[in-house]
């Protein structure tokens, strides 16, 4: 878990920090537009990516006029675009992993052949005139 995804605002604090109702920030979790952790008693705590993620709705609702269900299917291709985005990442490390396998086998693998100029046929030889 990243610094950015560990609970620790309760529903009041949250609601605070970004400006919106404590009811606002139930509704919205109802709705499944956010989902933050539990206490073992049921406390709801939100992280800074909880934060973050209520900012954009209430930026997707205010500036942009969007209502819940177009907001449900923003943070939804949102979602979808950031496992997308970390699935590419990991592809590209282990295609990165593997180029560089592949490079150590040539250092061990390749040598470097050189014709002597005897093996040559005739027409590419040098010769002087002189």
């Amino acid at each position: 878990m990243t610094e950015q995804e560990r609970p620790r605002y309760m529903i009041s604090v949250a609601a605070e920090i970004v400006g919106m109702h404590p009811q606002t920030l139930r509704i919205y979790e109802a709705k499944g537009l956010v989902r933050p952790k539990r206490t073992p008693g049921n406390t709801r705590l939100y992280s800074e990516a909880d934060l973050e993620r209520l900012r954009l709705i209430q930026r997707l609702t205010t500036e942009l006029g969007l209502n819940l269900a177009g907001v449900e299917t923003v943070l939804r291709l949102e979602d979808e675009l950031g496992k997308a985005r970390a699935r590419l990442e990991r592809l590209e490390r282990e295609l990165r992993d593997e180029i560089r396998n592949v490079h150590k086998q040539y250092k061990r693998e390749v040598v470097v052949y050189r014709q002597e100029a005897d093996d040559l046929p005739e027409r590419t030889r040098w010769t002087s005139t002189g």
